[in-house]
């Protein structure tokens, strides 16, 4: 008895040394990947392991995530965001593309003195890290893609294009006819660093992980699908009624509700596509919620009622709004693996999106909500009426929530990264 015990002693020391990870990101509570990494940290740190994390922009008060402190380091920080975009200058049109431009020393450094097992990326544009310090990196890398941009010349998402699978060159997104352009250039740079990087790669979605093995960049690389985990403990299933009184909401009305980060002004998550699919509604007791962007001076006309919530800072909050509402919509145009789908369905609310990217690993067709045909508004608004009058509204919601706790509950997916993380040497 005194023999095993001491074995499992050992074997638990030695599971606890290897498991020192340290999570990587721009932020830790302010956009979709920040939120998504957090939660991940979080979750490892509830399964016993040492995790940190390390951000170049720190919003909350979490003593387990770091950041510059020093007036220097600050100073560095900003000084890396400014310069990063400068080789895009002579592009004088183009959609979100990262160069990957300013210096990272500082950032490379203290990764490096935390001695991890294992550093975990997430997103790390914007000046953080530069594409040749990958390689300066000591500890393994695990990075988690929370879009395209590593696999691309620069562009976090492709549209049609797809010459990741070659090399990139006459880009779209930069409005480029040229093919040694600027994209060649940063896709070169990727190819000769990751070559002698050892890097295994988490594609969030399905959608992700087959884009990532297809291309020219990690071909040769181990990828993974692995998706994020969320709390199902808080973001959980409550009474409408006392959802919607929170928010000054009418008990007799079917509530659409539509949010994301800079919701109507960020062309990418279809508010565009969300006005031309409510035109064709029934208009009858229904209302509109529209969170992460507030009212504006002159509002136009939707049809409806809106009620613009403007942003929700906190997952009580958010969580308050999915129950309030009866269907959410995410008509993105282009998606990974959306949290706000994620979160919606775990508080029961079913959700309409377009079949397009990750939607299709949450939503189950007329299951727990709507796949509508890409880009096709009317089969939106008609996923919307299905949700809205469907008779079995109450399996729909069931379902919801089902699907979150058997696939993407913290305490599930955590275990799989563990696991993923052991395999890695």
């Amino acid at each position: 008895m005194a023999i095993v015990l001491v074995i499992q002693a050992i074997k638990a020391r030695f599971e606890c040394k290897i498991m020192k990870i340290l999570i990587v990101n721009f932020s830790d509570i302010e956009g979709g990947a920040a939120r998504a990494s957090y939660r991940l940290h979080n979750s490892l740190l509830k399964e016993g392991v040492s995790s940190t994390m390390l951000v170049k922009t720190k919003k909350s008060d979490d003593y387990t995530v770091i950041s510059p402190t020093s007036k220097i380091g600050k100073f560095t920080a900003k000084a890396q965001s400014i310069i990063n975009p400068y080789p895009l200058l002579k592009y004088k049109e183009h959609d979100l593309f990262s160069p990957s431009f300013s210096p990272s020393f500082r950032i490379v450094k203290a990764i490096n003195e935390i001695n991890a097992d294992i550093v975990h990326l997430h997103w790390i544009n914007a000046g953080m890290l530069k594409i040749e310090d990958f390689s300066k990196i000591k500890a393994p890398i695990v990075w988690s893609l929370h879009d395209m941009w590593a696999f691309t010349g620069g562009c976090h998402y492709s549209k049609e294009c797809e010459r990741y699978k070659e090399n990139c060159g006459k880009c779209i997104i930069l409005k480029s006819n040229k093919e040694n352009d600027l994209s060649r250039k940063i896709f070169n740079r990727k190819k000769k660093t990751f070559a002698k990087t050892n890097l295994t790669i988490i594609g969030l979605s399905k959608w992700l992980e087959s884009c990532a093995k297809s291309s020219t960049l990690f071909r040769d690389k181990r990828v993974v699908n692995l998706p994020n985990p969320i709390d199902t403990n808080l973001f959980k299933q409550v009474e409408q009624k006392h959802a919607r009184k929170l928010f000054n909401l009418p008990n007799d009305k079917k509530l659409i509700l539509f949010g994301a980060m800079s919701a109507t002004s960020d062309k990418r998550k279809g508010f565009d596509q969300l006005k031309k699919a409510l035109k064709s509604i029934n208009k009858e007791c229904v209302e509109l919620l529209i969170y992460g962007s507030s009212k504006p001076q002159n509002p136009e006309n939707l049809g409806f009622k809106s009620h613009y919530l403007g942003r929700l800072y906190d997952d009580a909050s958010l969580t308050a709004i999915y129950n309030a509402a009866d269907v959410m919509i995410v008509p993105s145009l282009e998606e990974n693996l959306s949290n706000v789908i994620m979160e919606s369905l775990s508080c029961g609310t079913p959700v309409v999106g377009f079949d397009i990217g990750g939607n299709s690993d949450l939503i189950d067709h007329k299951e727990n909500g709507y796949l509508a045909k890409p880009l096709d508004t009317n089969d939106l608004a008609k996923g919307i009426e299905w949700v809205l009058n469907n008779e079995n509204y109450l399996g729909l919601k069931n379902k919801s929530r089902a699907k979150v706790l058997k696939n993407f509950d913290t305490t599930i997916v955590a275990k799989k990264y563990i696991q993923l993380y052991k395999s890695i040497n």
